[in-house]
């Protein structure tokens, strides 16, 4: 029997993540909107106006205070290591950057739209990608995927997105845009006979 291959990109997402963490913290307070934009967190007037790109991608290592960054990282480790020995590991992090980065776009999108100044940082667009793309994981499998089922996905997904929109200061449109984005980057990315570490 052929061994899976270990998720070590989650892993190393994890570890950059909290590396990150733990580095703005010893520079400052991550919890203070000013000093994240200052190292990387979405500002739509930075990324329009001023054409900083960048910041759609490097918003996704940032983290507003300790509990932002264990639940991300608690979520991640969990998903990504079901997406990631599916998968592998080049397929997982189209699946992860693509969710994060559209899930980014479409906040920024309405932002623009809407006039709202909204600081953006975080993992969770990507990690709800994550998501999307487990449950076309297991929707291709007919409705279980070693101990995932699909009316646990479903569960999972319905009770992430409802606790989103009943909190403040959360980016849901990030979170839906990368929970889509993830079940549409599955549907070319994953076939059931391509299980391999590459």
């Amino acid at each position: 029997m052929r061994r899976k291959p270990e998720a070590i990109c989650t892993v190393v997402l994890i570890g950059i993540n909290v590396a990150v963490f733990f580095i703005l913290s010893l520079l400052g307070d991550t919890e203070d909107a000013v000093f994240m934009i200052d190292h990387g967190a979405m500002y739509e007037e930075l990324v329009i106006q001023e054409q900083e790109y960048y910041r759609i991608f490097t918003c996704i290592f940032l983290h507003f205070g300790i509990e932002h960054l264990l639940n991300n990282m608690v979520m991640l480790g969990a998903l990504g290591w079901n997406l990631e020995t599916e998968t592998g590991k080049w397929r997982f992090l189209l699946i992860y950057f693509g969710s994060g980065i559209m899930g980014n776009l479409l906040s920024l999108w309405h932002n623009a739209v809407t006039g709202e100044h909204v600081v953006s940082a975080g993992a969770s667009g990507a990690i709800f990608g994550l998501m999307g793309a487990l449950l076309y994981v297991v929707i291709v499998n007919r409705g279980r995927l070693g101990r995932l089922s699909g009316r646990g996905m479903l569960i999972m997904i319905a009770l992430s997105l409802y606790f989103g929109f009943v909190s403040s200061g959360v980016d849901n449109l990030a979170h839906v845009g990368g929970l889509v984005c993830g079940f549409l980057l599955a549907m070319p990315l994953y076939r059931k006979n391509l299980r391999q570490g590459y």
